[in-house]
């Protein structure tokens, strides 16, 4: 566990250098490799060993090596934005976040605005070629997730739907692809929706969706029949969060629904995705990951009633949430 560093930064390494684009067109050799790359070649050698016994590549006659099925998805543009995760967490500016982990233990505070000075999310707003990486991340991180989400609720008697942080549209794309009633309205920051018209294009979706810039800190759309927030509330502080929920509250119709996305923490000692992602949250952007009562808790103090907990075949749940 001490030296899953590295690993993750092997992996990196590969990432960065773009390998697994080099190697798309056949088996190639460090020697071959070497200069088109700019890297040295005994070093690029020893890498592509290493990444072969770790099933990334496999080591064929002449001292070649080939990607795997595994090392195809670190392709630029692969399915599931691997190489945009590997570059994102294990960048620079995300690593000196981790480097204050125990800042962050020892204070509540987030260890990465410890580092750069700014929250997580205000840094991307200032670098818009990490925002739109992290954008991508996010469709790979999650891609289980919108075919699940939009399978296991009826959406199909609402109206209109807000997705409030929607990023680039991907879950609400997957929702109106799967219900033909609704229409959507995308709102998030604009640096953030930017990216959301081809994502939209290319789902078949973009003549049912508006999208809306804005800040849910400030207000969302009025009058929808239902709200979705999809990992939001995890990333934010409880008062942060109640700010949030009143705008969306006072937004909502009365007898709208909120319906939050998120993976709910679990009891006991079994292993699950969000308990380390929790940890992420202290560290990086200063939020939680929280039990279904620690949700109706927060939702109560912000004018709602849970009404219930859907489960989706991914590892996320939908909490269904009315006025009170």
């Amino acid at each position: 566990m001490g030296r899953a560093h590295v690993v993750a930064r092997t992996v990196y390494a590969a990432a960065k250098l773009g390998l697994a684009d080099q190697l798309a067109s056949g088996p190639r050799s460090a020697a071959e490799l070497a200069g088109p790359m700019r890297v040295h070649s005994p070093s690029l050698h020893r890498l592509m060993r290493t990444l072969a016994s770790m099933g990334i590549l496999t080591e064929q006659a002449e001292r070649r090596f080939a990607l795997t099925d595994l090392g195809e998805a670190l392709k630029t543009g692969a399915p599931g934005s691997a190489r945009s995760s590997v570059l994102i967490s294990g960048s620079h500016w995300a690593q000196r976040g981790w480097d204050n982990i125990i800042y962050s233990l020892q204070t509540g505070k987030t260890g990465f605005e410890k580092a750069h000075g700014v929250s997580f999310f205000d840094y991307l707003a200032q670098h818009p070629d990490d925002a739109s990486l992290f954008s991508e991340t996010m469709v790979g991180f999650h891609s289980q997730e919108p075919p699940a989400v939009a399978a296991a609720y009826d959406f199909s008697t609402l109206n209109t739907i807000v997705d409030v942080g929607g990023a680039t549209g991907n879950l609400l794309a997957a929702v109106l692809a799967s219900h033909c009633g609704p229409r959507g309205i995308l709102f998030d920051r604009p640096h953030v929706v930017q990216d959301a018209p081809a994502l939209l294009d290319a789902k078949g979706v973009s003549n049912r969706i508006s999208i809306q810039p804005g800040n849910f800190f400030e207000s969302v759309p009025a009058g929808a029949d239902a709200y979705i927030l999809s990992h939001i509330l995890h990333d934010w502080t409880e008062d942060q969060c109640l700010t949030i929920l009143g705008h969306v509250r006072k937004a909502m119709n009365p007898a709208g629904r909120l319906l939050i996305v998120e993976m709910v923490v679990p009891p006991g000692d079994a292993p699950h995705p969000v308990k380390m992602l929790d940890i992420a949250m202290l560290v990086q952007m200063g939020g939680q990951e929280r039990t279904a009562d620690e949700y109706k808790l927060l939702l109560g103090k912000a004018g709602f009633r849970l009404a219930q907990v859907v489960p989706t075949n991914s590892a996320a749940s939908i909490l269904e949430a009315v006025i009170a």
